[in-house]
């Protein structure tokens, strides 16, 4: 097989979709957008003080709000408000190292280290994951893909924007040059949860492309894919001052996602997306609170939320740092392992802070991801799947790393246990899927939590009533 080198490189890092905070989220009628944490009898209280109560989501515990910008604090004085908290507007920082290969008509699982060590193939004579459901938090999934269309449901899909929720096809933003933000967007007419990156697609595959001779397969090639679309393209500020396009959301949109996909009884949500690490006295501000009791929510309802643990090589354990939505209680936090099953360079990694590791591509340094001597040399190192051929050359298939691409074999595991027993809850997925990996004694593990996820151990667990 030929790998061409359409490679890029801006410094060394990895595939992941982080978030940093470019400003406050206003609603579209010029007020401002307000996450608030409450209890009983706030909702009426709330609008009786002039503000409108758009969403509710856990119980009501958390409620998406607009109003004006100016009196934030009359919000904070309604009686039963716990937390308020203006609305962030998030833009992705692009990937920094990423290469597609020429794949033609090949097949393409033995290039597939990740499902190998997993040893999910040998899962799929037990189970393939028919009548679980996942749902993507990302950038979209191509609704034309060969490699992902026929386990795509796109009737459920949606697009979060602006603290809206938007199903069907309509005119949608994508980049002129996914490389250069600067030559900004163009408008199509797509299904509005199509992919508008490629990152979205990339999550897809790793965890449900089907087993049709396409090129890859999935962790649970027969679940059902879900595309709930947080990303979009809006005007943002760079670091030269220039007005650019980028890939932005807002806490709202990812809240109401993760609801989303609860209420429609996903049986796991993947959210390949965070925050650069936080101090740790935001832990009890109001965006931590509502994460908190959204997901938590979410697991109380069945649906598991697995998040990538981000691609800071940071220590979450020491100094208080965190990163959100992993580190959240309730959130199945992944950090990334590489071929030989070792910590990759860039996972964040803590002791508390990691339920498990899982393949995200790469080695335990830069180097060793970058050489041609190794069992897996560069680029197969890393982890490859589906990408949408418009954004990549007419390619369909890319290599990422990060912990982007480990948290979806994780997702593709809880749609394996959960087509073994259905009525499992969330917490005993979590389980199931902990004490089937290995590596690692118990969640002792700072690198790993109980240890790099195994396909076939869990499911054989699962089917075996342990």
């Amino acid at each position: 097989m030929t790998h061409y080198r359409r490679t890029v490189l801006k410094g060394i890092g990895s595939a992941g979709l982080i978030a940093s905070v470019v400003g406050t989220a206003s609603a579209g009628s010029g007020d401002a957008r307000y996450v608030v944490t409450a209890g009983g009898g706030a909702e009426k209280r709330i609008e009786r003080v002039g503000f409108a109560v758009r969403h509710r989501l856990a119980d009501g515990s958390v409620l998406i709000v607009e109003g004006p910008a100016d009196e934030g604090s009359a919000l904070k004085s309604v009686g039963g408000v716990r937390t308020v908290a203006r609305d962030l507007r998030l833009a992705f920082e692009e990937p920094v190292l990423e290469t597609a290969p020429d794949t033609e008509d090949e097949a393409l699982y033995d290039l597939q280290w990740d499902k190998q060590v997993t040893r999910a193939g040998a899962a799929h004579d037990i189970t393939t994951g028919e009548g679980a459901t996942l749902a993507i938090l990302d950038t979209g999934v191509d609704h034309d893909h060969p490699d992902l269309t026929p386990n795509l449901d796109a009737d459920r899909s949606r697009l979060f924007r602006a603290g809206e929720i938007r199903d069907g096809s309509g005119e949608i933003e994508v980049p002129v040059d996914r490389n250069d933000e600067r030559k900004g967007t163009t408008t199509i007419e797509a299904p509005l949860a199509d992919d508008v990156y490629g990152h979205g697609s990339h999550v897809g595959g790793i965890a449900a492309a089907p087993r049709n001779d396409a090129g890859i397969v999935g962790t649970a090639p027969d679940a059902s894919l879900v595309s709930l679309r947080v990303f979009y393209y809006d005007e943002v500020e760079n670091e030269d001052g220039e007005l650019v396009s980028s890939l932005t959301t807002t806490t709202a949109d990812i809240l109401l996602a993760i609801d989303f996909a609860a209420r429609m009884g996903a049986d796991a949500a993947n959210m390949s997306l965070g925050t650069p690490p936080l101090p740790p006295k935001s832990r009890s501000e109001g965006m931590h609170v509502a994460y908190q009791r959204v997901i938590q929510s979410a697991t109380r309802r069945g649906t598991l939320v697995v998040a990538s643990a981000g691609n800071a090589e940071t220590d979450l354990q020491h100094g208080g740092q965190y990163s959100l939505p992993n580190s959240v209680p309730g959130a199945m936090s992944v950090s990334a392992t590489g071929p030989n099953g070792e910590l990759s360079f860039y996972s964040n990694y803590g002791t508390g802070e990691i339920d498990v590791g899982a393949p995200g591509g790469a080695y335990e340094t830069t180097e060793k991801s970058l050489s041609g001597e190794t069992e897996w040399p560069y680029p197969t190192n890393f982890v490859l799947s589906t990408v949408p051929p418009e954004y990549y050359g007419g390619q369909t298939h890319a290599y990422f790393i990060g912990t982007s691409m480990a948290a979806p074999q994780v997702a593709g595991i809880a749609g394996l246990v959960r087509s073994i027993d259905p009525d499992l809850s969330a917490n005993r997925v979590e389980q199931a899927i902990a004490h089937g990996a290995v590596g690692s004694n118990g969640r002792s593990s700072p690198d790993l939590g109980a240890g790099r996820v195994d396909a076939l151990n869990t499911v054989e667990r699962v089917s075996d009533g342990r």
